[in-house]
């Protein structure tokens, strides 16, 4: 009996009672990410949760640092790269911007790898066990008739546990053992049907900000000023939508090269291979995830800046070898120039850190092979000035020049035809910057000069 228990007959059992709807993929996945930050942010979040344990399928859905911490997991996972066609990707929720841990490489090293089945089938799973909270969500159905699962109740929960049992027996007595240990350590489970009242109207709020709303049709306006409007809007929610959809599959290929990277049997060549694959995924990831920033930056601007006090020379100290590696791909140096006993500033730091990468590449890209890029951070009265310097010995070009040949494609980019890629516009960057605590003072003919506020500090 146990050999018949895949983890589509889990879903299938989520699934009773439950009213068929009619979603696409596409609505379907997203609607997957916002119940994974749901859960984890809204529900999980504000508890105080010391022990429990977590199961997923086909890839791993929990990424919160202190979920990851506290909770004992399990994921069943395809055994080979050259398994994961289509249906695998987008399964992961799009990487959180400003963040040099990304979400999907956290889970890495903290749960026990078990083998995914062909009858298993593709269909993402994740069940998380507490004392106070036992919850299991799923996408099931076929195509254009997808459906968001979420159970919580105590029968679906017992009978769960019971299959999850059972397959465990088949495929692994060992860990069988160890889940049943597991979850006797929890000692009595306390029923929560009334997640199901709180878990919906939080994922319709989360949908309803993240969704991109292309498909509303405003009334006829002849305003001019209205049109400019509904056009910006409408760009900026093609923008978001198209950096997700980047960004996901980007980091879903980064996690599966870090998983290999563990393996002992790689020769030397193959492990050169998937570290430059490693680095060129993590490159692009920042890269849209700065420019995600930029758009919901000009879509709705935050009322008041939450700054906090930032080490910002212990910061370019503490990136400058990553950044290195990055720019010596392209035949540049990267050279650090800072003052001794700097003050601290005010500042976003996660945010901060992927804005100054963005820099970086943005000053880099396009400078020809054995061209230096200098930065140099200063006390400048009640502020640190920071210094983006490029030197090109080889070329007459300036980094301005380049910057002139942008051609801007709307409030948030601009394209380069000499470079041939994308980045932000000046106003975008500003706008970014200001956010930040940073004044982008000048612009010269081969860097840039930003302020930083130092932040007084009380005895």
């Amino acid at each position: 009996m146990s050999a018949q228990i895949s983890l589509s007959a889990i879903q299938e059992r989520m699934a009773q009672d439950v009213p068929n709807s009619r979603v696409d993929e596409q609505t379907a996945r997203r609607m997957w990410w916002g119940a994974l930050d749901t859960l984890q942010d809204e529900i999980l979040g504000p508890m105080e949760l010391d022990k429990g344990l977590w199961l997923a399928s086909p890839l791993p859905a929990l990424y919160e640092p202190r979920l990851l911490d506290k909770l004992q997991g399990w994921v069943w996972a395809p055994e080979a790269l050259e398994r994961l066609n289509a249906p695998f990707a987008s399964l992961l929720p799009p990487s959180r911007a400003g963040s040099v841990n990304e979400i999907n490489e956290l889970t890495l090293g903290r749960y026990i790898r078990l083998p995914l089945r062909d009858e298993d089938g593709h269909d993402p799973f994740l069940m998380i066990i507490t004392p106070d909270v036992q919850v299991a969500l799923a996408l099931q159905g076929p195509p254009g008739e997808r459906n968001l699962l979420m159970r919580s109740d105590s029968e679906t929960i017992r009978d769960l546990l019971r299959m999850l049992d059972l397959r465990f027996d088949d495929e692994d007595p060992k860990q069988a053992r160890e889940l049943r240990f597991s979850l006797a350590s929890l000692g009595d489970l306390r029923g929560n049907d009334g997640i199901q009242k709180i878990f919906w109207p939080f994922l319709s709020a989360r949908l309803a900000g993240i969704a991109p709303s292309l498909t509303l049709q405003t009334l006829p306006d002849h305003s001019a000023s209205n049109q400019k409007e509904n056009e910006s809007s409408t760009h900026l929610n093609l923008l978001e939508a198209l950096t997700h959809e980047i960004r996901t599959p980007l980091a879903t290929i980064r996690t599966l090269i870090r998983s290999l990277l563990r393996r002992e049997d790689l020769s030397e060549l193959v492990i050169n291979r998937l570290n430059q694959i490693d680095s060129e995924c993590t490159e692009q990831i920042d890269r849209f995830g700065l420019i995600f920033n930029a758009a919901e930056l000009q879509r709705q601007p935050p009322e008041s800046s939450q700054l906090a006090i930032t080490d910002l020379g212990n910061m370019l100290e503490m990136l400058h070898p990553v950044w290195s590696q990055v720019v010596e791909r392209r035949g540049i140096k990267l050279h650090l120039d800072i003052s001794p006993d700097l003050p601290h500033v005010l500042s976003d730091p996660a945010r901060l850190e992927l804005m100054l990468g963005g820099l970086i590449d943005r000053n880099t890209r396009g400078l020809q092979s054995g061209g230096t890029l200098c930065l140099e951070l200063r006390p400048a009265g009640q502020r640190l000035k920071l210094t983006i310097l490029s030197k090109t010995p080889k070329s007459k070009h300036s980094a301005n020049a380049r910057d002139e040949q942008n051609s801007d494609l709307g409030p948030v980019l601009s394209w380069n035809p000499s470079t041939g890629s994308l980045q932000l516009t000046q106003e975008a960057t500003q706008r970014l910057l200001a956010s930040l605590g940073g004044r982008l003072t000048r612009r010269g003919e081969s860097g840039l000069i930003i302020f930083f506020p130092i932040a007084e500090v009380k005895n």
